[in-house]
């Protein structure tokens, strides 16, 4: 009797969210077993849930870290520390890590996988540009007025096409192993010059106004809560303080290209219709 061979499976956590779906949509184009983690699949992966961690893990070779909601959290080391634990137990060989650029907590979850003696990658990323089109600054875009406590400071947008691409080459080529790659745009644009941007591509009245962190954690509360407010007044805080204004090469370095400009982005986002 002939042995069957298994097709190591990619686990990829947060496969609903913006870098997470789009990385399952690679894999399974590129005919690679993917296996989504997610609360509402089965099996289900819950963050808040430690007991369904294994069960996902499970067969598993390659894992895709997202922690939600940002590695910013008080509780984001913890977690990251026992997902690695368990990682190790379910006998995963890789793991690829999300993190955020000039995050202290980030920094420290990415020692813990760093240290976990599984090969691995660290993706450090800017502020995504899908912020405007897919996440909570939408409806902002919608309304016409970008509100954020980010003053005048400059960023270098990332597409998370681009984070997708590092992602899926990193969770399936060997040569990523033990890599840090920051990722960015190819530029630094201020808030005010973004929303200039989205405002030309979309053809509709988009301006950015500066805030005080008092003003946009009581916006955020009474829309999403105060333990979201105070995680995301924070992170602003934290970030937002111009550290993050200098451009890196990470999407050169493991794709071998340029990265994404954010006038594609607004007019790819504008062409979808999606600020309509």
């Amino acid at each position: 009797m002939r042995g069957t061979t298994v097709t190591p499976v990619t686990l990829v956590i947060g496969s609903t969210g913006k870098t997470g779906r789009r990385i399952v949509h690679r894999l399974a184009e590129r005919g690679h077993p993917v296996r989504g983690g997610s609360r509402h699949l089965d099996p289900p992966f819950d963050w808040e849930r430690p007991d369904t961690w294994r069960q996902a893990l499970r067969g598993a070779e390659s894992v895709y870290i997202s922690y939600f909601p940002d590695l910013a959290a008080p509780g984001a080391p913890a977690a990251i520390e026992k997902l690695t634990a368990c990682a190790v137990d379910e006998g995963v060989r890789r793991l690829v890590l999300l993190s955020g650029r000039g995050e202290a907590n980030a920094q420290r979850c990415e020692r813990i996988v760093g240290e976990s003696g599984l090969s691995h990658t660290l993706i450090r990323t800017s502020w995504f540009s899908q912020n405007f089109s897919e996440g909570h600054l939408r409806d902002s875009v919608l309304d016409g007025v970008i509100a954020l406590p980010a003053g005048e400071v400059a960023e270098p947008f990332v597409d998370v096409d681009d984070i997708a691409d590092v992602a899926v080459a990193a969770l399936t080529d060997d040569r990523h192993s033990g890599r840090l790659y920051e990722l960015t745009g190819p530029r630094a644009l201020t808030f005010h010059e973004a929303a200039a941007e989205i405002a030309k591509a979309a053809d509709r009245p988009v301006e950015y106004v500066a805030v005080s962190p008092e003003v946009f954690h009581a916006a955020v509360a009474q829309s999403a809560g105060l333990d979201y407010a105070d995680l995301l007044t924070d992170l602003c805080k934290e970030v937002f303080d111009g550290r993050n204004a200098s451009v890196a090469h990470g999407v050169r370095e493991a794709l071998g290209r340029e990265p994404r400009d954010f006038t594609d982005f607004c007019r790819t986002a504008a062409a979808s219709g999606t600020w309509r």
